[in-house]
């Protein structure tokens, strides 16, 4: 069932607390989002309670969102959201409640001081349920061995990249507002995709990604290569930024992951633009586009092979990524869970947009536990990677740790 209403006069933040209040009370699972570049925020809703479990040939879907965890699983099966529900709006207009369908609406004639309340018990309630991560201990030493480790593994020619992550516990305060904090972070990261999800004891995200891992609409299939790192400064930050021997290199190293994975399944006739700065939040990074037109390579499964085979990428795992990921598995000492993963919208109005679970957060009740990590090559310095994770555990935690007004 979809729905697209033109809104006027209720605020935005009230349609979120609308919606998210629908989503917690219903039982089951549901997800909100805003693709980059976009003024449209979507929303859908299972109210199935059992989590659905799929595989990856998500061109045999039907309309729904996709949650697949960063660690390799033998079944490869990905965490599915149907579309059972599904509403959007378009950001930059007013909203009424009028307009809102029948089945979003409270059942109880509520203030929107009390659905407040209401979403940040639920929000605290349900996600106490989650899968519990088992969490490396905070200490800024833990992840500057890790580095110094990988370094030297890297020096020993064992491995070419490693992408070591850390979490950061924080706490959620009493009168956190779980619709006004996704709306300033839609405001503040027009670049990204910004997202919430809930699934029943599995968990409860919300996070702001930069990284596209494929796109597919129409006849042509959309991938990204996103590496390097380094702070917005300045009026033109765009302009001035200067790259390092080391953040080119880490960039040149997913570059060519992807056209590995290309080569695999005989695929040369591809588009490459790049690599450019972008700005995301209050980073910059380098990125690479590939494009691919499936009509003229005759390749239909092309978005679903490509998934199987960049996840999990360079960029959040390493290069060979087999030792990669056999090394933070090893070495990194928590579960990754959802963070460097993949998530996104599949097969909605025909279009499928999955991206790499990044800039994350997770909710555990009281708590929410924020994810990042530094790419790590042969010239990495721990410090300055242990900067770099600071940097971006603020792009989400500063809106949650905010007390609202």
């Amino acid at each position: 069932m979809n729905e697209t209403a033109s809104l006027t006069g209720t605020t935005q933040s009230e349609i979120l607390d609308f919606l998210f209040l629908k989503g917690f009370t219903s039982g089951g699972s549901f997800a909100i989002w805003r693709k980059p570049l976009s003024k449209k925020l979507e929303f859908l809703l299972d109210d199935q309670e059992i989590p659905y479990k799929v595989d990856l040939a998500f061109e045999e879907l039907p309309a729904g969102f996709i949650v697949h965890p960063f660690a390799d699983q033998e079944d490869k099966k990905a965490y599915f959201i149907k579309s059972n529900r599904y509403f959007s709006f378009i950001l930059d207009q007013e909203t009424v409640k009028e307009d809102l369908p029948e089945w979003v609406k409270s059942s109880e004639d509520q203030s929107l001081t009390s659905i407040k309340a209401t979403i940040n018990h639920l929000v605290r309630k349900k996600s106490e349920a989650s899968c519990s991560e088992n969490l490396q201990a905070d200490e800024k030493s833990h992840f500057m061995r890790l580095v110094q480790h990988g370094v030297e593994a890297i020096d020993a020619g064992k491995l070419e990249k490693v992408v070591p992550a850390r979490t950061k516990l924080i706490s959620v305060p009493e009168n956190f507002d779980l619709g006004n904090a996704l709306l300033q972070m839609l405001q503040a990261y027009p670049n990204s995709f910004v997202n919430f999800f809930h699934i029943p004891k599995v968990g409860t995200w919300i996070g702001a990604s930069p990284e596209t891992l494929i796109k597919t609409g129409g006849d042509h299939f959309y991938t990204m290569a996103l590496a390097g790192t380094q702070k917005a400064i300045g009026e033109h930050p765009l302009k001035s930024a200067a790259w390092t021997q080391k953040e080119i290199e880490e960039q040149a190293l997913v570059c060519r992951y992807i056209v590995d994975c290309f080569k695999k399944i005989r695929l040369r006739e591809y588009e490459e633009h790049g690599p450019k700065t972008i700005m995301a939040g209050n980073l910059l990074h380098l990125r690479t586009d590939f494009k691919v037109d499936m009509k003229a390579t005759r390749f239909p499964q092309l978005g679903s092979v490509m998934l199987d085979l960049l996840h999990p990428t360079s960029a959040v795992c390493g290069m060979p990524r087999k030792e990669a990921h056999e090394f933070l598995q090893e070495n990194e000492g928590f579960d990754r869970s959802f963070f460097a993963g993949f998530l996104g919208p599949v097969n909605i109005e025909g279009e499928t947009s999955i991206f790499v679970n990044l800039r994350t957060a997770s909710f555990k009740g009281e708590k929410a536990i924020l994810y990042a990590g530094a790419g790590v090559t042969e010239d990495s310095d721990p410090e300055k990677e242990w900067e770099e994770t600071e940097l971006k555990c603020q792009i989400i935690g500063k809106f949650i740790q905010t007390p609202s007004t």
